[in-house]
């Protein structure tokens, strides 16, 4: 039976050549690799960097967003109020001016009234002072005078008047 003891020759063969090539790898492999790698490091801290700048910059851009998102409605509710109050100015004045138009119209009526009435007047003072000379003629037979006729004219214009007023 053959002992698993390995061969002093062929193991200290075995122990220079790993290490030469050790050495070769220490000094050609290991750097570009060990260079590739730290290039790599750098890369994902660059970029791990960036992305957290991004995320600074989002947060930030948000922020602004928000501000600018509440003086918009703060904008918007003052621009509605004011909208409210130039129509109720708009209201209080349109009703203002009919109120006024119905004031000027009404006066305009009574003016007209008053100004029709007044011509009734004239006409019917015309046409009963006509009657009175008329009448008077006749119930005393012979013509009055200016005077006498002027005297009458009122007093038949005052019992009239009051009859208007009742």
């Amino acid at each position: 039976m053959e002992l698993i003891i390995p061969n002093t020759t062929e193991m200290w063969v075995n122990v220079v050549a790993f290490a030469v090539l050790f050495i070769v790898m220490w000094k050609f492999a290991f750097p570009p690799i060990t260079k590739m790698l730290d290039e790599r490091a750098n890369k994902i801290r660059e970029s791990l960097e960036r992305a957290e700048e991004t995320r600074v910059e989002a947060e930030r851009l948000l922020e602004e967003y928000k501000v600018q998102m509440a003086e918009a409605r703060a904008e918007a509710t003052q621009v509605i109020e004011q909208g409210r109050k130039v129509a109720e100015s708009m209201k209080t004045e349109i009703l203002a001016k009919a109120k006024e138009e119905a004031e000027a119209e009404k006066a305009k009526a009574i003016e007209a009234i008053q100004a029709e009435k007044a011509a009734a007047m004239a006409e019917i003072k015309g046409e009963v002072a006509d009657l009175s000379v008329a009448v008077a003629g006749k119930i005393i037979g012979s013509s009055l005078s200016k005077k006498d006729h002027e005297a009458l004219i009122d007093k038949y214009l005052a019992e009239v008047g009051s009859l208007n007023e009742n």
